[in-house]
Order: structure tokens, then sequence, then C-alpha cells
């Protein structure tokens, strides 16, 4: 009697391991997030016929919406039991489970089995609403991404267009003068002039615009980049006097060399003075400096104009983006430095608040072929 006992003991917690082998399968699955939707379905249903007490005997069955699924030689059988799928508060989905070649048997399903298939129903409805749920988030990100490209290349368009209007429209006015004073040579050589400066600055914006989306260098070659600097300050520094800005440099002499194109370096340090002494129309401080840092060589940038505020901040490296008035600059100044900067391997940050200046920190590798002795 003892030994029938021990039988039945272990037939049940021989059955109890296979439940929770199913469980803990399952939950693995929605933990998965590389399988899709009808993956999923597919990989429950294989683990519900070795679940029962008659794996050879037993077929599965799982309908969703229009999506079903059902383990070979699955058929209908007086002997089964299902579950709904209860999805957002009502059933959108079948579990079937039935058991084969039972005619013999008044009910082949274990009480154990029953509650077995509906917490895998119940379990299998949770994964599949946060799947239906993460989907539909993803479709949502994917048109607000959509969105924001379209709305960017908008800007980018109008932004292109009224800067290419403006010497468009010179070349056609002073063409038309021109044509009209063709029996006044000095007359009419002035308009072409004119025309051949308006030619010139819209050749600009266009060569700015296919440095800022193709920004690659073209003459790399070892750079010491604090003489760079000193050089391209000279052509600069006449400026400060009759701008009332005082100018401070500090050049780190342990600085490592850098592979770079140097007139693109110094077309960097060209725009990020020139801007700072925009943001001081009434004179201030501008500090130029570089600092050796572990692999890097830092450029850094440091004025007291008028500063920026957080939004300012976030759009100041978009094209055709300025808070300067129309005829003085395109907008493409900060976004053609980024794309420099970027195209060297290089990062750039921008520190500023409104009234207390703004600073432009620039990180470049360092040459590897220098270090590596």
């Amino acid at each position: 009697m003892q030994e029938e006992e021990l039988k039945r003991e272990r037939a049940r917690l021989i059955e109890r391991n296979k439940e929770l082998t199913c469980l803990y399968e399952i939950a693995k699955i929605m933990a998965d997030k590389q399988k899709n939707f009808p993956q999923m379905l597919q990989a429950i249903l294989v683990l519900l016929p070795p679940a029962f007490q008659h794996p050879d005997r037993t077929g599965a069955r799982i309908a969703v919406g229009d999506l079903t699924f059902a383990t070979e030689g699955f058929e209908i059988s007086p002997h089964m039991i299902r579950e709904p799928l209860m999805i957002q508060g009502r059933a959108q989905g079948v579990m079937e489970v039935v058991c084969c070649r039972a005619d013999g048997e008044r009910d082949p399903f274990l009480p154990e089995e029953r509650a077995l298939l509906r917490t895998i129903a119940s379990q299998s409805a949770l994964m599949i609403e946060k799947k239906l749920a993460s989907d539909k988030q993803a479709e949502l990100e994917g048109q607000l991404r959509h969105a924001d490209r379209l709305a960017k290349i908008g800007q980018l368009t109008a932004g292109m267009a009224h800067e290419l209007n403006e010497p468009l429209s010179s070349i056609l006015g002073f063409a038309q003068l021109a044509a009209k004073k063709i029996d006044s040579p000095e007359v009419a050589a002035r308009y072409l002039d004119r025309i051949v400066h308006s030619c010139l600055h819209a050749r600009e914006i266009i060569r700015k615009m296919m440095l800022f989306s193709s920004p690659m260098p073209q003459r790399k070659r070892r750079v010491d980049l604090n003489r760079l600097l000193a050089e391209g300050m000279l052509f600069i520094e006449p400026r400060f006097p009759q701008s009332a800005i005082r100018f401070e440099s500090s050049f780190d002499p342990t600085l490592p060399t850098i592979l770079a194109d140097s007139s693109q370096i110094t077309q960097v340090l060209v725009n990020l003075v020139i801007n700072a002494i925009h943001a001081m129309p009434d004179g201030g401080s501008l500090v130029l400096k570089t600092v050796a840092m572990q692999g890097r060589a830092r450029m850094i940038v440091q004025d007291t104009g008028i500063g920026m505020d957080a939004q300012t901040r976030e759009q100041i490296f978009l094209p055709f983006f300025t808070t300067k008035d129309v005829d003085q600059g395109t907008g493409l100044g900060l976004s053609v430095v980024h794309g420099i900067v970027t195209a060297h391997g290089g990062t750039i940050e921008v520190q500023s608040q409104i009234g207390r200046g703004a600073t432009f920190i620039i990180d470049f590798p360092a040459d590897e072929q220098e270090e590596a002795p």
C-alpha cells in the first residue's frame, strides 16, 4: 500500500516538474525580444504537449485573430480542454489541447492540467498584450522619426532657398541692368562685377553645404595643433583692438600631434573666433588654449559674450540656424565646424549661459604613430 502511494506521489512530482518547466520556458520566450509575434506563438505551441501526462497522444492549437498554429496531426476530439485568450479585456483568441485515441477514458485530463492550461493561457495573453503594445509604440516612434526628418528637410530646404534666393535675385537684376547699358561699357562692367560677386557668394553657400553633408578631409597629415592655431590667429588678431576685445592664449607644450587637414582645422578656428567676436559687440575677453589629455588634444575657445540659452545650444549645429541678422551670416558656420570635427574623429561640446559667454571644447584624437614609440 505504501509502495503504491509512493508511486502516485512520484507521478505527481513528475507532472509538477513538467508543468514548472513549461512555465519557465514560456517566461523565457516572453523575455526574448528577438522573436516576432508569430514566432512566440509557435514556440509556446511546441511546449504544450510535453507538459501533459500523455505527450504522444496530446495535440494543441493556438488561434489569435487571423493567426492559427496547430501541432502536427491536430484534430477535433471530444476530449478537449480550451481556454480563451483575454487580450485588452476581451477574448481575442483561444488555446486548445486535445487528447487523441482516448475513447475508453472518461476524462484523460488531470485537474492540475486544466489549471496549467488556464495559467499558460493567462501568461500568453499577457505576453501578447505586451507585444502588441510594444509593436504599437515602435510604430508610433517610427512615425515621429519620419515626421521629424520631414520637418528637418523642410527647414533645410527653406533655409537653402532663402540663402540662394538673395544672390540669384542679384544676378538676375544686375544682368537685366547690364543688358540695358551695353552702350555704356563702364556701367555694364560694374554690373557684371556685381554678378560675379553674387555667383561667388552662391558658390560659397553650396560649398559649405557640401562640406556639411560630406566633410571628408582631403589632405590629412601630422599637425602641430599649437603652431597651427598660433599661425591662424595672426590673421585675426588685428581685428581685436577695433572691437575692444582682449585676447589671451595658452598653449600646452606637451600637446600631442594630430592627423588632420590643416586648412579645415584653420576653418574651425576662424569660424569659432568670428562667432565669438560677433557675440561681444561691446567688447570683452577671448581666450584660446590647448590642453593635453590622455590620448587626445583639446582645443578651447572661450568668450565673455552674450551667451546662449538651452534651446539655442540644441540648435546651433543645425544648417542655416543663426541668431545673426540676415547680412551677417548664412548659419552654416557652426554646422561646418561640427562636420569637420566629426570627420576628424573628434568631439565638440558647448557650454553657455545667457550673459555669461560661451565655451567651445573640441577634442581631437592624438596621432597614434607618435604615441607608439
